[in-house]
């Protein structure tokens, strides 16, 4: 298999797994969008880790493989792989990419699709498809931007040019930057801390802070109030202001 799932502690691991660049050619892109349904409906997955290994993360498409498609192919190819990033975008609990080595292209593209994104001091990111005489293709244009801001995505996809840890930080591309040999422990670590919060919760900020940047602040609004209300239904909420009242903040156990 091309990207496999581990489940420990409530976190599953996504890992790419096609040596030795991890590059997204279309069997990898379609089991990504497997394993992101599989993740979203195991209740014992209850936060989520895309990692590459040790040295890469993911350098990119399988180039060979699209310069064999012409224009129809990829009209009928194109859809899926956007498709197959949305669908890891989508999954309804926290996601962190654990970045190491390239992340590029498409690489960049499916970091993208995380909520949070830790990065080894060694990465590389950047959007180098203008160089192939392209532009992404994989929700680059679109996810970038709202990341980033326009001006600083248009630069990047503009230019192609790569960029390393410590820009990727001061640009907000990347959240962390910590030593390569930490990227998956830290990743893990903080997606084990949240597998231990509150799940509904937790979905429904990630819902109602993903909404109102697709749709605009009203529907965000109209969003976050019915989770808002909803949660007072809950035994999460019940359990973590009874705790609160009886022992301080921040001392619920939600498991």
């Amino acid at each position: 298999m091309t990207v496999t799932l581990e489940v420990a502690e409530g976190v599953g691991t996504l890992r790419l797994d096609r040596p030795p660049m991890n590059a997204l050619d279309v069997a990898t892109q379609d089991r990504l969008k497997e394993l992101a349904e599989e993740v979203t409906a195991r209740e014992d997955v209850r936060t989520v880790v895309i990692y590459g290994g040790e040295k890469v993360f993911a350098a990119g498409a399988d180039i060979k493989e699209m310069e064999n498609m012409d224009h129809t192919a990829m009209v009928l190819r194109s859809r899926g792989l956007q498709d197959a990033f949305t669908a890891i975008a989508r999954i309804p609990k926290p996601v962190v990419a654990a970045v190491t080595g390239y992340a590029l292209g498409g690489g960049c593209e499916l970091a993208l699709c995380a909520d949070y994104r830790i990065a080894a001091d060694n990465a590389k990111l950047g959007q180098p498809e203008i160089l192939l005489g392209l532009i992404p293709g994989a929700g680059g244009t679109q996810r970038l931007a709202r990341l980033i801001g326009p001006s600083r995505a248009k630069d990047l996809i503009f230019t192609g040019r790569q960029v390393r840890a410590a820009e990727a930080l001061t640009l907000g591309l990347v959240d962390r930057v910590v030593p390569a040999d930490e990227v998956y422990a830290q990743a893990h670590a903080w997606a084990a801390k949240l597998a231990k919060g509150p799940a509904l919760a937790l979905r429904a900020a990630k819902e109602s802070v993903d909404a109102g940047l697709d749709s605009g602040i009203e529907t965000g609004l109209a969003v976050e109030r019915t989770w808002f209300a909803g949660l007072f239904a809950t035994e999460d909420r019940e359990r973590g202001m009874r705790s609160f009242v009886a022992d301080g903040p921040g001392k619920a156990t939600f498991l």
